[in-house]
């Protein structure tokens, strides 16, 4: 007999073992880390992203462990965003990770900018949970992570619809937590900190050359007024903590916003 903890997972068996999860944005970076953390459990995943097919599936075709598949979809399309839906079929887990952002002051930004902030942000993630939802009910499990940020609990200049998006995503999760919070559904939301993205990447080499700086120095400086830790917040910790969530140990976690800011919403 296969013996059973009292989270019901069976011992010897990986955690989410079973499992499909759809991580949005997950060609690269935290999305691509929190993948591959959940594949590690033994989860199906889906990865998803505006790669071309073939760039996606060359990603898939290399995939360290376990069942993975690629879809591409464009989230400012409410159609697309449906279509991601139905093609990823009945899923367990939904990490809302995808976003894009604009910068301007709140007086030159763009109307079309703004709108794709709105839609990319926050409509997907709202759109992908309305429709996840209905299957996790009936199968009573699920778990929903949607990445926030820093800026979901700080205010900024000079990134308007970034900052509302974010702050309103923390919104949506507690909606959802406190309708699901009967059902073996949680809902909760992370919010980390500045990372090493190709863009921060480009910044700090650019900095390096400018200033004469060696590589920590420019990170300090980067981060000056930001993230007390002086440091970036690994993607995979960020992954690591979705994981938890989605585990046996987040089971009565819900409708949380987690910083992951190295103390900065502590300043």
């Amino acid at each position: 007999m296969v013996a059973v903890t009292h989270f019901g997972v069976e011992q010897g068996q990986p955690a989410l073992a079973g499992r499909r999860a759809l991580v949005t944005g997950s060609t690269g970076g935290i999305g691509l880390a929190v993948a591959q953390a959940l594949s590690g459990l033994g989860c199906e995943v889906i990865l998803h992203g505006l790669a071309p097919v073939p760039e996606g599936e060359a990603i898939v075709a290399a995939w360290p462990h376990g069942a993975a598949r690629y879809l591409r979809a464009d989230l400012a399309d409410a159609a697309a965003v449906a279509g991601l839906a139905r093609a990823a079929g009945p899923l367990d887990i939904l990490v809302n990770n995808a976003a894009c952002r604009h910068f301007a002051a709140v007086e030159e930004m763009a109307a079309e900018d703004w709108d794709m902030d709105m839609a990319v942000n926050l409509s997907a993630a709202f759109h992908l949970i309305r429709l996840a939802l209905p299957g996790m009910r009936a199968r009573g499990w699920g778990r929903i992570i949607n990445m926030s940020s820093i800026y979901g609990l700080v205010g900024a200049p000079g990134r308007v619809g970034y900052v509302v998006t974010k702050t309103a995503l923390i919104g949506l999760t507690r909606a959802v937590a406190l309708e699901t919070a009967q059902t073996g559904i949680t809902c909760n939301a992370l919010c980390p900190a500045s990372t090493r993205t190709p863009n921060i990447e480009a910044r700090i080499v650019a900095m390096m050359a400018a200033e004469g700086l060696d590589e920590a120095d420019a990170e300090r400086r980067f981060l000056a007024g930001k993230q007390p830790s002086g440091r970036f917040v690994e993607a995979d910790a960020v992954a690591g903590l979705v994981a938890f969530l989605c585990g046996p140990g987040g089971r009565d976690i819900t409708g949380a916003a987690l910083p992951l800011d190295g103390g900065w919403s502590s300043a």
